[in-house]
């Protein structure tokens, strides 16, 4: 009956039961797959099913400490059928956002970078670094200007607004506290002057202050 059903689908005897062999191997690859894909399926749907297998890998990497590479992503999105949406063009969404208004901050630091206590000043920017195969990643990080130390940082694919929100986010949970008039400060750059940005950064409690236009 084995030759039979063999020649029937096309599958030598060998290949039969070299796949009957490994049934234990699958069983377990299959459980593995299980486990690692639901960190994955948490990020995909915390971003509304948006982020694609590169992004996800960042995230991975940065917020849970998991290295993963991009093509085993991709294949556990594809066997768990996680589609990425694609993002289509709204017109009007982009005229609304054209026309928001984006305020600048008046300096209140004043190039007085170093101060007598630690947890006061904090200076925030973003840099892009490349990896891999000259693939570029974006790098958001705040800095306390007395102590220099690099106090909270984030790392993503995309210039999105997300990057800073996440990068705020950080620099509640950091060690020992803020000052009670802690400050950011910042050059005049899209995200900062980002009415949302601004409001994040009143509710938890900074002032904020920026460089005036075409100084770092």
């Amino acid at each position: 009956m084995i030759s039979y059903l063999c020649a029937f689908t096309g599958v030598s005897r060998s290949d039969y039961y070299a796949w009957l062999k490994c049934r234990t191997k699958r069983a377990w690859k299959n459980t593995k797959d299980e486990q690692d894909v639901t960190l994955i399926r948490t990020i995909f749907q915390h971003d509304d099913e948006k982020v694609g297998a590169l992004q996800i890998k960042m995230i991975l990497e940065n917020d849970y400490e998991v290295i993963m590479i991009h093509k085993k992503i991709r294949r556990l999105m594809g066997k768990f059928h996680l589609v990425t949406k694609i993002r289509r063009a709204n017109p009007y969404k982009r005229m609304m956002k054209a026309t928001q208004e984006h305020r600048t901050c008046p300096n209140l630091l004043n190039r007085q970078f170093k101060q007598e206590k630690p947890r006061l000043v904090f200076l925030t920017d973003i840099t892009y670094i490349y990896y891999g195969k000259g693939q570029k990643a974006y790098l958001s990080c705040v800095k306390d200007s007395t102590t220099n130390e690099i106090v909270a940082h984030h790392v993503s694919t995309s210039l999105g607004m997300k990057m800073v929100y996440r990068t705020l986010e950080k620099l509640k949970l950091i060690e020992g506290g803020f000052h009670p008039e802690a400050l950011i400060h910042s050059d005049q750059g899209f995200h900062y002057t980002h009415p949302y940005f601004q409001q994040k950064v009143r509710e938890a409690g900074h002032q904020q202050s920026m460089s005036r236009k075409g100084n770092c």
